[in-house]
C-alpha cells in the first residue's frame, strides 16, 4: 500500500511515518515536504522513506506528484499549526491551510485517484465553549477565536465540500491538545520543557517564560494520536468527522507543575505579555465517544510519560545543540 504524509517533516507527520514503518507491513511512505524544511525530525527514516518536494501552495507540483505515486491514503498533515503565529501572519495561515487543502483536493480530481484522504482539522473550531457544552461534541458549533481557527473551519468545510460534490473519500478529524517529543518549541508545554532542560544544562537562567497557566487542556500523547489516525483511515467512512483527544485534563498551570516535578532544578514562573494571545480559547474537554465507537481506540500512554519522554528530547537536543537554547518565542 502506498501512504503519502504531508507534513512529513514534522512533529505529527514524523510520528505518523514511524508508526506505519514499525508495524513491518511493506507500506511504501512518501512525505510531501518543503525544500525549506527542517528534517531533523527524520534523522532516523530517510533511507526508508520517499521524500517529495513540493508546497501545497504548488497546484502543478502536487499534480505531478500524484499522478507518480498514485497513493492509496493521504494523511494531509501540514499546515500553518501556531494560533499565536496566526494573529501576526493571518493571509499566510489562511491560505496554507485554506488554498493548500483545496490545491492537494483539486490535485486528486483532476489526476482521477481515489485515496482515503485523512484531514486534519482541529478542536480550535470550536473556540470559546459554553460550559454546558462540555464535553465537546461534534456536533458543537463552530466559533473560531484565531485565524488558525478560522483557516481550519475553512480545511474542514473544504473538504466535506469535495466529498459531497465529488466523491472524493476525505475523513476529518478535530484533534484536541497532543503533545510528546519533538514538539515544536512554539507549543506551551514543549517550549516549556526547553527551558527546563536549558536550565539543567546550564545554558540558561533557571526561569520559565508562561502564557495564560488557567487555561483547561485534555491532554494526548502524539504516538497514540498517531495510532488514531491510522484506525481511522481504516475503520472510518468517508465524509465523517470525528473529534479525537486525551482523557487526563489539566489546567495548564498544572501541567507545568508535573512536569517541573520531573527536574532537581528549581526554576522561578515568569509571566511574559509576548506570549499571552489576543484572544484564547481557555476550555477544552473533547467527548470522543463517536470514534471510540466507531474504531474501539483509546488513549493509552499517560501524561506523566508524555511529559518525561519530552522533558527527555529536550535534554538531548539541546546536548547535541546548546544553541538552540537561545532561540527566543515571541
Amino acid at each position: 500500500m502506498k501512504i503519502l504524509i504531508t507534513g512529513v517533516t514534522g512533529f505529527v507527520g514524523s510520528h505518523l511515518a514511524e508508526y506505519i514503518l514499525n508495524l513491518g507491513e511493506g507500506h511504501e511512505v512518501y512525505g510531501l515536504c518543503r525544500w525549506r524544511s527542517p528534517k531533523d525530525n527524520l534523522n532516523n527514516l530517510y533511507d526508508k522513506i520517499t521524500l517529495l518536494d513540493a508546497d501545497l501552495c504548488d497546484l502543478s507540483a502536487l499534480i505531478r506528484h500524484f499522478r507518480a505515486v498514485r497513493p492509496d491514503i493521504i494523511f494531509h498533515l501540514a499546515a500553518q499549526s501556531y494560533v499565536l503565529t496566526s494573529f501576526n501572519s493571518p493571509i499566510q495561515t489562511i491560505w496554507t491551510n485554506v488554498i493548500g487543502t483545496t490545491n492537494l483536493l483539486e490535485a486528486v480530481r483532476i489526476v482521477e485517484i481515489d485515496p482515503v484522504i485523512h484531514i486534519c482539522s482541529s478542536s480550535e473550531v470550536y473556540g470559546q465553549v459554553r460550559e454546558e457544552d462540555v464535553p465537546i461534541k461534534e456536533t458543537c458549533p463552530f466559533r473560531p477565536a484565531s485565524p488558525y481557527a478560522v483557516s481550519k473551519v475553512g480545511e474542514d468545510m473544504v473538504a466535506l465540500q469535495y466529498f459531497l460534490s465529488y466523491g472524493i473519500r476525505t475523513i476529518r478529524t478535530r484533534m484536541f491538545t497532543h503533545t510528546g517529543p519533538r514538539r515544536g518549541d512554539v507549543f506551551a508545554m514543549s517550549f516549556f520543557a526547553k527551558q527546563v532542560a536549558a536550565a539543567e544544562l546550564g545554558l540558561k537562567e533557571p526561569v520559565v517564560r508562561v502564557g495564560n497557566l488557567k487555561s483547561v487542556r485534555t491532554f494526548c500523547d502524539v504516538r497514540d494520536a498517531v495510532r488514531a489516525y491510522w484506525m481511522l483511515a481504516h475503520k472510518c467512512p468517508p465524509g465523517e468527522v470525528y473529534n479525537i483527544g486525551g482523557n487526563r485534563t489539566l489546567t495548564i498551570g498544572e501541567t507545568l507543575d508535573l512536569l517541573l516535578s520531573y527536574s532537581m532544578t528549581k526554576c522561578e514562573i515568569k509571566v511574559d505579555p509576548a506570549l499571552i494571545r489576543p484572544s484564547d480559547v481557555t476550555l477544552q474537554i473533547p467527548c470522543f465517544d463517536k470514534f471510540r465507537n466507531a474504531t474501539g481506540w483509546e488513549p493509552v500512554i499517560p501524561l506523566e510519560k508524555t511529559l518525561e519522554d519530552m522533558l527527555a528530547y529536550w535534554r538531548e537536543e539541546l546536548k547535541a545543540n546548546p544553541h538552540k537554547a537561545l532561540t527566543v518565542v515571541k
